[in-house]
């Protein structure tokens, strides 16, 4: 048995090396959240945190309800939200919307986390979410919902390089050619995902909002026949959602850097450096420049496998089981023959995200988790990683050590890895240190003292 689980964990381990070997397979895009073949991960149907959806969807809706009119718009700061935004808040938070009912898009993006996974054992293990179902996770990590929608639609941008800019969800398969907004393109996703919302068309889906407590409001918004027709209906639900996500109160640009801007906060001597380091010698404003923190492209960092993700074990959905290659831009290009030439140089490469609310937490000790996998489960490691992940050597079965300390696991995918600005950036201790004090600057709802 034990020399069974050391060639297993030797082809985990390997799986880096071996990733080129499958990268000629044509496959389908994988959904963010693969369906699970058991229920033995962590779940994720948290009862205080459907109670806090519940509580903001109750709140949305008595405010829509007591005022029809429309709101202010000129200001992105400090105003209340159109009835647009309104809507797209209710749709975000809205239990009835799953099959069963009980899963928000607010569960997977909980706004006290940054808008992304809001539950601390899940972070710290296998950092991808339950859907509806129970039993059903995930082979990623939920995105921040948050400054995303300034994307533009997936694009060529340097055909010399394969570079593409743009789109939405890890792997970009969400490019905003339907609907001319990425965020709206990947709103419509989870509704009918089977490991998500679980529901079984978008006509359900419909009659949900156009039945529901604020079938009114949505009627109000789009025309009093948009019901009548499902296709334009299940659009307009997806443009609402996109809407509230790109409302001051999601993207609220009010962390201490954004008041240090201002003029109405001053960094900490720690934090400037750590700024400095991140425009300079850091090299992160080449893919995260401000003020977004997200320049919208793709990168391999190197990211090693996160072992804990139930992925691996839900043979129903994934054959490959542990073998599996999470192949990111590069298995949707292969997709779409007009991009599938560029496939291969794009293989491992995720969407860059933003910075924002990066370190964004309930409490101090509240655990997030890094990478599209989950990998890294705090701001130093990850920091760590980009640091030293080509000085440490390659951690061995045969040489005990420990990752981040002694080496590093092999990345996951081994081609394309971004080799020019990370790997050996030459940080000390303290430079790494000053530099994670500069990212806790991005976090929203910064108060002045």
């Amino acid at each position: 048995m034990s020399l069974m689980r050391g060639g297993l964990f030797l082809s985990l381990m390997v799986g880096g090396v071996l990733a080129g070997d499958v990268a000629s397979e044509s496959r389908a895009p994988l959904p963010e959240k693969p369906l699970a073949a058991d229920a033995q991960a962590p779940s994720t149907h948290d009862p205080e945190a459907v109670a806090r959806a519940e509580a903001v969807f109750e709140a949305t809706l008595a405010e829509a309800l007591a005022d029809s009119g429309p709101k202010a718009t000129e200001a992105r700061a400090g105003r209340a939200l159109t009835p647009k935004e309104r809507l797209g808040k209710l749709l975000f938070f809205d239990r009835r919307l799953s099959e069963p009912r009980g899963q928000p898009c607010a569960i997977c993006h909980g706004p006290e986390v940054g808008w992304t996974g809001p539950l601390l054992f899940i972070n710290l293990t296998g950092s991808v979410y339950e859907g509806a179902v129970k039993g059903r996770f995930g082979n990623r990590k939920p995105p921040s919902s948050a400054y995303a929608t300034p994307a533009p639609i997936l694009h060529l941008a340097d055909p010399a390089e394969g570079l593409f800019v743009g789109g939405n969800f890890w792997d970009g398969r969400a490019t905003g050619e339907e609907l001319g907004n990425p965020a709206a393109d990947q709103a419509q996703g989870p509704f009918l995902n089977p490991v998500e919302q679980n529901n079984p068309s978008e006509a359900v889906v419909v009659a949900k909002v156009c039945t529901g407590p604020y079938g009114d409001l949505f009627r109000t918004v789009y025309g009093a026949g948009i019901c009548q027709n499902v296709a334009r209906a299940y659009d307009s639900i997806a443009l609402a959602i996109a809407a509230y996500e790109d409302s001051p109160e999601v993207n609220a640009f009010s962390s201490k850097y954004d008041a240090w801007r201002e003029g109405r906060a001053t960094l900490t001597r720690q934090e400037e450096w750590g700024l400095e380091l991140f425009k300079g010698k850091g090299q992160c404003a080449n893919c995260h420049p401000p003020p977004l923190f997200t320049d919208f492209t793709y990168d391999n960092l190197g990211v090693p496998r996160n072992l804990l993700n139930p992925w691996y074990w839900q043979f129903q959905f994934n054959p490959l089981g542990p073998f599996y290659v999470d192949l990111g831009l590069g298995a949707f290009l292969q997709t779409r023959p007009e991009w599938a030439a560029y496939a291969r140089a794009n293989l491992g490469k995720v969407k860059v995200p933003t910075l924002r609310n990066v370190d964004k937490r309930p409490f101090p000790g509240f655990v997030k988790a890094y990478a599209h996998n989950g990998y890294f489960k705090d701001l130093e490691a990850i920091v760590h990683f980009y640091n030293t992940r080509d000085v440490l050597p390659v951690c061995l079965i045969e040489i005990p050590g420990i990752p981040g300390v002694d080496c590093w696991p092999v990345p996951e995918v081994g081609l394309n890895v971004n080799t020019t600005e990370l790997g050996n950036l030459g940080l000390s201790p303290q430079e790494e240190q000053a530099i994670v004090a500069f990212l806790r600057t991005l976090s929203d709802g910064y108060a002045p003292r």
